[in-house]
């Protein structure tokens, strides 16, 4: 992929009424539209406060001009930002005038592609901006303001060239096979690559969190009619979001909410009773919930405490299990235990091997206890050293990496074979240089800028 020569605009802040809208230009042109407008070409990084003209000589708005002259800006072209009043009609007449001078308008995310190409930053640095912006917690816009800042790839390119270190050992080894010294044994080849396999690992171990960070633990509330899932959903919300009665099936829609425990995201998923009915809306809305019960990462199968239900609650537990594929994503949650005096508590092995927690959502009694169980499944665990985000393809070319990594390991202490040690520790270097994007396709870059905004 190469940079386009065409400058580009676009309005970088959201669409709507607000005190103030950026209007973004990047390219060869960007002074001489900027003279344009303002009347007079702007001096580097100076904030230059006046009218902004239109073609026929008339004000349109007045505000800031500010120019960041190439390679020295984000995308290492000339960049010019107008700071313009936040009506859209008003956003609406400098771009038309801008557009009209001859720019284009900016591909989503063509600002970071640039920044990317042009050596500003590396893929998983531009990816983080968009993470950065949809951010839902605290701590995951500090992981991602870790990535923007480099932390990740560093970590990145610190295995990459441990990697290329043995690569050129083994090589070398190839290169000089009549030599009296065996440079496979006298490197320590196998003992440096076991301890890059470590190393890998740990970043591993990081990047699982960072996933976690950016996309949460999507966790369904399922169970029978009048269990308590809008209850819990509530109490976990920390504010009345779902209607709570009496009534049997109140809720028959699917209805979500996004929370955080201790800085990990979560996005709960209140369905309706699973149960034999003929209501045609309520099948509906059971027809929903079992749809989601598909998708979830952990179902919370709620319990009424205080029926005599095993056997209708052992069918359901055998369906949902048996959709989940597997028992670590369903959790028993027995609640009302206000009504049966029993003391909150959490069961590794209850109900044929299911876990369950013993809560109450009527009086927040085992609440606490179920949000250190979700962060424990999910693996969430705030010691661990840094912190930064990332996403599945990072932890798919690093599941890459173990693997050639693992080969590597394996055929020099089996069969010492060089060559085989030498292709398969390429294959790890370049699995890993997909993270940065030193090693990348057209189609990788096009699919990840595409999911920007526009303006970013």
């Amino acid at each position: 992929m190469t940079v386009s020569t065409e400058t580009i605009c676009a309005v970088a802040t959201p669409t709507g009424r607000g005190g103030i809208s950026i209007i973004r230009i990047s390219g060869t042109e960007s002074v001489n539209i900027a003279e344009q407008i303002i009347g007079f070409p702007p001096q580097p990084r100076h904030a230059h406060y006046g009218p902004f003209h239109s073609a026929r000589g008339s004000i349109i708005d007045a505000g800031i001009t500010l120019f960041f002259p190439g390679p020295d800006s984000f995308t290492g072209e000339d960049v010019v930002e107008f700071q313009a009043h936040g009506g859209p009609y008003i956003v609406d007449l400098i771009l038309q005038e801008i557009l009209a001078a001859g720019l284009r308008l900016a591909r989503p995310g063509e600002f970071s592609e640039r920044a990317f190409l042009n050596d500003k930053i590396d893929l998983a640095q531009a990816e983080a901006i968009a993470d950065l912006i949809d951010s839902h917690s605290s701590e995951a816009a500090r992981f991602a303001v870790r990535s923007l800042q480099g932390e990740f790839s560093k970590l990145i390119n610190t295995l990459i060239t441990s990697i290329i270190d043995i690569r050129k050992y083994v090589e070398a080894s190839m290169d000089f096979p009549d030599e009296d010294v065996d440079f496979l044994d006298s490197g320590d080849v196998e003992a440096k690559l076991r301890s890059i396999r470590q190393q890998q690992e740990k970043i591993f171990t990081q990047a699982r969190q960072g996933i976690l960070m950016k996309e949460g633990l999507n966790v369904v509330i399922a169970g029978e009619p009048n269990a308590g899932k809008s209850s819990l959903l509530n109490i976990l919300a920390g504010q009345s979001r779902a209607i709570v009665t009496e009534i049997a099936g109140t809720t028959r829609d699917i209805l979500k909410e996004h929370i955080s425990i201790d800085g990990m995201p979560l996005h709960i998923i209140d369905t309706a009773g699973l149960h034999d009915s003929t209501d045609i809306v309520e099948l509906e809305g059971i027809k929903r919930a079992w749809q989601e019960i598909e998708n979830a990462d952990l179902v919370l199968l709620l319990v009424d405490s205080t029926l005599d239900n095993t056997e209708s609650i052992q069918t359901l537990r055998k369906e949902i299990q048996g959709i989940a594929g597997n028992s670590e994503r369903l959790l028993l949650v027995y609640n009302k235990i206000d009504l049966t005096e029993e003391n909150a508590r959490f069961v590794q092995h209850d109900l044929k091997d299911t876990p369950a927690v013993y809560l109450s959502a009527k009086t927040g009694d085992g609440i606490e206890l179920l949000k250190t169980v979700l962060k424990d499944h999910a693996g969430y665990n705030t010691t661990v050293e840094g912190g930064f985000i990332a996403r599945r393809r990072h932890l798919d070319a690093m599941e890459k990496a173990r693997a050639f990594l693992d080969s590597a390991i394996s055929q020099l202490s089996e069969n010492k074979a060089a060559e085989l040690v030498a292709e398969d520790l390429k294959e790890a270097h370049q699995a890993l240089e997909l993270i940065t994007g030193a090693y990348s396709s057209d189609d990788l870059l096009g699919e990840i800028f595409s999911s920007f905004c526009i303006g970013k």
